[in-house]
């Protein structure tokens, strides 16, 4: 079954991709290697949230933050290989801006993991870094990069 297909049957959509906030490029390739740019969720009217989790936001409110941000990493892996298909997901960084005394970046960090592991299967599993910050870009709760491999 197509990663698109498995969109489809979860309900989801990819979000549309959105240009950089500063001087950088949403992904730079090297040979058959992709790196992504660092993103973060959207609301629904294309804002970003703002909070840390352990204050403002809990752990799952958290996970659905990184599930958010995968859908935005998922349309620029489309974008950067021109098919989910022939995407491998080699390693992520998850950034979660959290509360000093927090300790549960990778449960945050599961929630994009989760959805490329759903969404692309065995090629969906990756190497991954989940740390906690003290703060992100516009105080965004969750910031994820990765590096994906284009397949033939």
């Amino acid at each position: 079954m197509s990663a698109e297909q498995k969109l489809k049957d979860l309900g989801l959509t990819l979000s549309a991709t959105v240009a950089p906030m500063a001087n950088y490029v949403r992904f730079k390739k090297v040979g058959d290697l992709v790196f992504l740019s660092g993103q973060g969720p959207r609301n629904p009217d294309g804002s970003i949230p703002a909070g840390k989790v352990g204050k403002d936001f809990t752990t799952e409110q958290a996970y659905e933050f990184a599930r958010n941000t995968g859908l935005g990493l998922l349309a620029a892996m489309k974008e950067a290989a021109g098919s989910l298909d022939k995407v491998e997901v080699i390693k992520l960084l998850g950034m979660v801006n959290a509360v000093p005394d927090y300790g549960d970046q990778p449960k945050v960090i599961n929630g994009c993991s989760d959805l490329f592991v759903a969404v692309l299967g065995e090629n969906g599993r990756h190497a991954r870094s989940a740390v906690g910050m003290g703060s992100l870009p516009g105080n965004m709760p969750v910031e994820i990069e990765a590096i994906i491999k284009v397949l033939p």
